[in-house]
């Protein structure tokens, strides 16, 4: 008998410490963990897509008509300010300069005697005065026969790099034929659209000269050595995308960059006194973020709240949250609006710790 009441004891007392473990087990998963946003100075990177130009790219054409004679560079050669490029046949240019300067010694040789006959009063001054102009007429013809000869000779207006040849030796040009394209790579002019609320931020801004040094990624998604200022805005805002572009100048020593590449200019932002918060802290109802705010009645209420700046694993707070209230951290799904719930409290600097990348 006494052995049946021990076993029934041992029994109860088994069954009473099962059920106080599966109660503390069902209290703790009951359990949420809560923090505040962390209120600190940090920095957002924004990515703008740009489109890379050089500083002058220019059309060489030909500027009168020929043959084309000569070709004295080759396609993708750096060339210097006033170096020879091409040749167009000059020996009709040449003809019609000798035959001016035939022109303006003959009337030269005109002027002179009439200017004898004049001073000896045997002709009158406006005879003179005519062979003085029909002297300057031929003078300006020589110059207009011998600016035609030089355009024969087309040179370099910069220094640069030329493109692809459209034109070949032999061939019979027109005036104002393509004959290549120049392009002077020393510096670059770099353009990228920005939407007009930021633009208004950037404008507005106490110090808006941290906007103005840009960095540029390019296409192999490497980071250009060189950094960037934004040095001009454009006057009107695309009315179709509402941007409007910026133009950042890059300096191109090394000729790494050319006329026509694209890639992302990334723009430092900072951000004084940001309320930042994990992203798993929020969930999206119709392109809508929100949190669950715990109120001191530990109760989770449903708030929205708007975004400011995205980084990796974290979200900086615009409105809609102040940096002493607590929010739900993880158990999203388990809750709905108006649950009273239980929880533990991690401060927001340990949360923020653990998360891949901390906010610098």
């Amino acid at each position: 008998m006494n052995r049946i009441l021990i076993s029934m004891s041992l029994s109860t007392i088994l069954w009473v410490t099962g059920c106080g473990s599966k109660h503390e087990e069902k209290e703790e998963a009951t359990k949420f963990l809560v923090t505040s946003p962390l209120q600190k100075d940090t920095i957002t990177t924004r990515q703008y897509v740009c489109q890379i130009r050089s500083i002058q790219h220019i059309e060489l054409r030909a500027l009168e008509r020929g043959y084309l004679q000569k070709i004295y560079v080759d396609e993708g050669q750096n060339v210097r300010e006033g170096q020879q490029m091409f040749q167009i046949m000059p020996m009709l240019y040449q003809a019609e300069l000798q035959r001016a300067q035939a022109e303006v010694n003959f009337a030269d040789i005109e002027y002179r005697n009439t200017k004898a006959l004049a001073d000896s009063n045997v002709v009158s001054a406006n005879e003179l005065a005519m062979t003085k102009a029909k002297l300057d007429k031929a003078k300006a013809e020589l110059t207009l026969a011998d600016t035609h000869l030089q355009f024969t000779q087309i040179k370099a207006p910069f220094s640069g790099i030329m493109d692809r040849f459209y034109a070949r030796q032999g061939s019979l040009l027109e005036e104002g034929d393509l004959l290549t394209i120049l392009s002077d790579n020393s510096k670059m002019w770099v353009y990228f659209n920005v939407p007009e609320a930021e633009y208004l931020d950037y404008k507005s801004s106490e110090n808006n000269e941290s906007f103005r040094h840009v960095n540029l990624m390019m296409a192999n998604h490497r980071m250009f050595e060189f950094p960037g200022i934004v040095e001009t805005i454009e006057a009107d805002f695309n009315n179709e995308t509402g941007n409007i572009a910026f133009r950042a100048t890059f300096p191109n020593p090394k000729a790494l960059l050319r006329h026509g590449e694209t890639g992302n200019i990334l723009l430092t932002v900072p951000l004084p006194g940001a309320l930042i918060i994990p992203q798993k802290a929020t969930f999206e109802i119709l392109e809508k973020k929100y949190v669950f705010v715990v109120t001191k009645d530990n109760v989770v209420q449903q708030r929205e709240i708007t975004i400011g700046a995205e980084m990796p694993d974290i979200y900086v707070v615009k409105d809609g949250l102040k940096a002493d209230e607590r929010i739900l951290l993880e158990g999203l799904r388990k809750v709905a609006n108006n649950d009273k719930i239980e929880y533990e409290y991690e401060e927001p600097q340990g949360v923020i710790a653990h998360l891949k990348v901390y906010a610098e």
